[in-house]
């Protein structure tokens, strides 16, 4: 329904007189326009009479989202001073002047041009405005006018998810909270129902229903159980004009998942079961598996597992496996087939985490039996004891029975055992084993001095099966045997002063004995018979094991007797008696008024400037390592091998010695020539070898003179052989490279490049006499003219 405003614009202008306006025709479709006039009069003839205008309309209302194919009539706007003759303008501004809504600038309707839409501009705030069309003027001041824009119901409610996702506990109540959806509809709310929402459940029930006005959704069924259906999927509804028919709806879909409680307890799919376990399995070996199936799951399916009953109740233990929830039965304690084939068990599953509301369900435990089998192995023999500890005394003969040990086949069959020792705890082979009756007995005499204890271990073999053995360590002790003298725990050598007086005491003897009696230690002193009588010193017996020397005369002279041998006889008071003699020295020396040792020797009154016992020995360490020194030197000089004057870092032997210098040319009388091959007596007596350092002057040896038509190689092996004979000859080959000839060459001049400044032609018929090699040379020089003939 089109609903069409008009509004007058009424412009008052000032009389002489008052006046009354009369309102202008309204139309019967328009809001009715209020007349608002302002007048101003006065009784003298200067009373200011003001020309009264006003605005008169109300604000304009426009509906949204118009489909005409017209544009919109908005409203008018009139002037009181407009007169109808086209004098005025009317012009507009503000919120979409121009575009979105024009106006006539004639007669002042407002027409809007485009679709509105509230949800995007509600309100629009414009201008209006009248002026003089010939000067431009404004007859009106400015005014503003509204435009508001009426809601229909074009928007559906949206909801502020596509998908809403709710967990809620399984078994929960009727009526337990589970989400709650909103959604929003952009239409006015305060303009009829077009935003009034109102919610509603299209798919879901009866597991859950939803409140219509707040979108909360609840659970509608009792006991809804997660291990019979884990997922739901709710559809919700929401419908604009308060559900009414004809208004706009949108809807969303809510996953809602039950999570888990703890409804069920475990149950153990069979009420038996059966494992086999060898003998030999030490404790902490895995036998078997059990597992209760618990329908829940996370900490709700935890399971522990225990043994509450049965024979093997202290010989198994169960353990939880805690990502299987497994319970592994375990050996506890050694097992024994010979003892005991079978084993009964009974093992309970029970859930740690238990809640009370459910325990009217029942007990949330479950048991089952387990029958364990031991089967039999082929064990190796097993001794009687872990260990065992003999004794033995150290005087025992060879082939003495210490004891003996015990060991048997553990298995029904019995097998017999034999008995050895493992040698390597035994190197020195003291002790042996009857292999048949397991006795220990000596096969060396023992020593308790040199060894106190033997630790040896002792084998013990299946006869029918060497594989199975076992072990087992022997701890023999050996006893003590007073076998021992007992002696003087330090050399003695003691002095006494000349001038000492009888029955002082100079020294206290203590002894020592390498045997360790049961009761302890007891030596008696005294004197060996042979020295007791005359003897110018006696024994006191201190009755603790120590003795002292004290002097029987009053005065020494060590002139007359500079040292005293005392024979000490010390024994023991065991069985048997040991006793041994040792011998105190006694030495007489000069001593000051306190006792203190001056001097002991008789010469150092003769020399008393003499040098000490000290000095002496010194100054003979020098003078011998002086000597010594000398001699490695002198032998170091004789043993010193030759020096080649060119070291080469490489091998020495067959050296190729190169010189980059220039020889001194024919006034070189030292350089090496070619004559000597030809003339050995070219040689001089006093030049030696200079490629090495000569130890002694040898003469050279006298060669014989080679013939002129001697052989070249003939005369190389006789100079080797002399060489390999010559005592001054070095251990390798040298070749010397001279680039100058010696004077007084026997065989001149072999430089091709003199040739030519001879004034006689060269014969080289020679060259034909030298064999087959040189035949070509021979041909080349021997059969042409010389370039001087031609």
């Amino acid at each position: 329904m089109r609903t069409y405003r008009y509004f007058f614009l009424l412009f008052w202008v000032g009389q002489p007189y008052p006046t009354f306006s009369t309102p202008l025709s309204k139309r019967t479709s328009g809001f009715p326009a209020k007349k608002r006039a302002l007048e101003l009069s006065g009784n003298s003839k200067n009373e200011l009479n003001r020309s009264k205008r006003s605005w008169m309309w109300n604000q304009f209302f426009l509906l949204e989202e118009y489909t005409g194919s017209d544009y919109q009539y908005v409203g008018k706007l009139h002037s009181d001073q407009d007169r109808g003759d086209g004098s005025l303008k009317y012009i507009l501004s503000g919120d979409g002047a121009g575009d979105l809504f024009i106006i006539n600038e004639n007669t002042g309707d407002i027409q809007a041009t485009k679709r509105l839409d509230r949800e995007e501009k509600p309100v629009y705030i414009l201008r209006a405005q009248a002026i003089n069309r010939r000067t431009g003027r404004p007859v009106e001041p400015e005014s503003e006018f509204i435009i508001k824009i009426h809601d229909i119901n074009d928007n559906e409610p949206i909801f502020t998810k596509e998908v809403y996702t709710a967990t809620v506990p399984e078994m929960s109540d009727v009526g337990t909270f589970v989400v709650q959806v909103t959604a929003t509809d952009a239409d006015d709310p305060t303009y009829g129902n077009s935003a009034k929402v109102v919610y509603s459940i299209l798919q879901g029930q009866p597991y859950f229903s939803v409140e219509s006005e707040t979108g909360i959704i609840k659970t509608a069924l009792l006991n809804m159980d997660r291990e019979n259906r884990e997922r739901y999927q709710v559809v919700i509804q929401a419908k604009d004009m308060g559900g009414q028919m004809g208004g706009l709806s949108g809807t969303t879909t809510v996953n809602i998942t039950l999570t888990d409680v703890n409804d069920n307890p475990p149950r153990f799919p069979q009420s038996t079961y059966q494992f086999k376990t060898p003998e030999s399995s030490p404790p902490g070996t895995p036998i078997g598996r059990i597992k209760a199936s618990d329908a829940d799951v996370g900490e709700n399916a935890e399971i522990e597992y225990s043994i509450t009953d049965g024979e093997g109740l202290d010989m198994f233990d169960v353990i939880t496996d805690q990502e299987t929830q497994e319970g592994i039965i375990t050996v506890k304690k050694l097992l024994d087939f010979e003892k005991k084939k079978v084993y009964t068990l009974k093992v309970e599953a029970s859930n740690p985490h238990v809640e009370p509301r459910f325990l009217y369900l029942g007990p949330f435990k479950d048991s089952a039996t387990v029958r364990i089998v031991v089967e039999d192995v082929d064990e190796p023999p097993v001794f009687s004891k872990l260990a065992y500890v003999l004794q033995i005394r150290e005087d025992a003969q060879i082939n003495t029975t210490i004891g003996s040990v015990t060991a048997q086949d553990p298995d029904a069959s019995r097998n017999p055992v034999k008995y050895s020792v493992d040698r390597h705890t035994d190197m020195d082979r003291i002790f042996n084993i009857d292999s048949g009756n397991g006795s220990i007995f000596t096969s060396k005499l023992l020593d308790r001095e040199t060894l106190l204890w033997h630790n040896i271990t002792v084998i013990a073999t299946e006869i029918n099966n060497p594989k199975q053995s076992s072990r087992v360590p022997l701890y023999i002790k050996v006893l003590d045997v007073n076998d021992n003298a007992p002696e003087f725990a330090e050399f003695y050598e003691t002095f006494v002063c000349e001038k000492a007086k009888a029955d002082q005491l100079i020294q206290t003897l203590r002894a020592v004995d390498k045997d360790d009696p049961y009761s302890g230690h007891k030596f008696s002193f005294a004197l060996a018979p042979e020295a007791a009588s005359g003897s110018n010193f006696t024994i006191q017996d201190n009755k603790d094991n120590t003795a002292g020397i004290l002097t029987r005369k009053n005065g020494y002279n060590r002139h007359e007797m500079s040292t005293y041998l005392l024979p000490v006889v010390i024994s023991d008071n065991d069985y048997p008696v040991q006793s041994s003699t040792g011998t105190v020295t006694v030495r007489v020396c000069a001593c000051d008024h306190h006792g203190n040792m001056q001097s002991c020797h008789a010469e150092a009154l003769i020399h008393p400037t003499g040098l000490s016992t000290g000095a002496l020995v010194a100054i003979l360490l020098c003078i011998v390592i002086l000597l010594v020194t000398v001699v490695l030197f002198a032998a170091l000089r004789r043993q010193r091998k030759k020096e080649p004057l060119i070291i080469s870092k490489e091998d020495i032997r067959d050296n190729i010695v190169s010189y980059n210098d220039e020889g001194g040319g024919e006034e070189d009388t030292q350089a090496f020539d070619i004559g000597t091959l030809r003339n050995p007596e070219a040689i001089e007596d006093s030049k030696l070898r200079r490629d090495i350092v000569p130890e002694a002057l040898f003469l050279p040896r006298r060669t014989p003179a080679a013939r002129d038509n001697t052989d070249v190689r003939d005369f190389i092996n006789q100079r080797l052989k002399e060489n390999d004979t010559d005592p001054t000859a070095p251990p390798y080959d040298s070749l010397a490279t001279y680039a100058y000839e010696g004077a007084g060459s026997v065989a001149d001049s072999l430089s091709s490049l003199e040739s030519v400044t001879t004034d006689g032609d060269q014969d080289y018929d020679y060259l034909s006499d030298w064999g087959p090699r040189f035949k070509k040379l021979a041909d080349m020089y021997g059969g042409v003219d010389s370039d001087k003939d031609s």
